[in-house]
């Protein structure tokens, strides 16, 4: 009896490439983005701009230096600096590694030139306003500044936009959120650029005594008008008060009849007694002064207020 002949030998594997270094990333997973937090270990103050830069992608160097340069243009670089300190968290502590173990990098995507460009931009614009306003016989105010830089960083996203790249978006979009509320605060709170900052009282004697502009940028701010002497006045004494943020008191005499004119962004106004104010209505003093209820007002008070509360009373 003869036995089968054994199986054919299967046929060689093809030789393998040896496999391209760094391998490609999984499909579907994109680099997570860390949460905005202030920085624990990049800060000088509160870690505002560490975290920014964390969050963005855009060196913290350039916040700080947007931040100087939103102050020295328009005002506001510290009060949006404040809100942010307050409005968000602080971040971890550097959880420092155990010993003899190394973390692997991820490998990450090249990082878009766009937000450095755009800050790049950003910076040369607020440049060139500050020297036309400086040099040039032209106000441009902070409205303008603002709404200019909102506008580079407008464009740049609309650029970031047809581009790729590692935060080519974020960056723009948390910097235009900032400059957005900058100009909120700029558009609904007019501050006034001089009048210094504290705790202002003023107490006139007589009507040469009244001036005819008081103003202060932030605080609060009193202005008694019960002591000025009427029995000399032929024409209505007019003053003008300007307050940025802050409470302003203004507190006129029993007898003087008065027309108030209120012009208030944010906060809430009490005018004898009453909420609000009717603009240029003559509301008349009580007792019996001659000038009482004369049909002419011996005081014309204009308020310009920006944030804060204000009442108008009798002394």
């Amino acid at each position: 009896m003869t036995s089968a002949p054994p199986p054919a030998p299967p046929p060689p594997l093809p030789p393998m490439e040896p496999p391209s270094w760094p391998p490609p990333p999984p499909e579907g997973l994109q680099p997570v983005r860390p949460p905005l937090r202030r920085s624990r270990t990049d800060k000088i103050l509160g870690g505002v701009n560490g975290g920014l830069a964390e969050y963005t992608g855009i060196d913290a160097l350039l916040w700080r230096v947007g931040f100087v340069a939103l102050t020295l243009a328009a005002g506001t670089g510290v009060i949006v600096y404040l809100l942010l300190w307050v409005l968000m968290p602080s971040g971890p502590p550097a959880a420092a590694g155990a010993p003899g173990t190394a973390v692997a990098p991820q490998p990450a995507a090249p990082r878009s030139p766009v937000p450095r460009i755009t800050v790049a931009a950003l910076l040369i614009t607020l440049g060139l306003l500050a020297m036309i306003n400086h040099f040039a016989d032209w106000d441009i105010g902070g409205q303008g500044v603002l709404g200019s830089a909102l506008l580079v960083v407008g464009i740049g996203l609309v650029v970031s936009a047809f581009t790729g790249g590692r935060s080519a978006r974020g960056g723009l979009i948390a910097l235009g959120v900032v400059l957005s509320l900058a100009l909120l605060a700029v558009s609904t709170v007019d501050v006034p650029r001089s009048g210094g900052v504290g705790e202002r009282t003023y107490l006139p004697a007589t009507a040469a005594d009244v001036r005819s502009q008081y103003e202060i940028g932030a605080g609060e701010m009193t202005v008694d008008l019960s002591g000025v002497d009427l029995s000399d006045v032929d024409e209505p004494i007019r003053t003008t008060i300007e307050h940025g943020v802050g409470d302003l008191n203004v507190v006129v005499p029993r007898s003087a009849d008065v027309v108030v004119r209120l012009d208030q962004g944010i906060g809430e106004a009490r005018v004898f007694g009453e909420d609000g104010a009717d603009d240029g209505r003559l509301v008349p003093g009580t007792g019996s002064a001659a000038w009482t209820d004369d049909d002419q007002a011996e005081f014309v008070l204009t308020i310009e207020m920006g944030a804060g509360d204000v009442e108008v009373s009798r002394g």
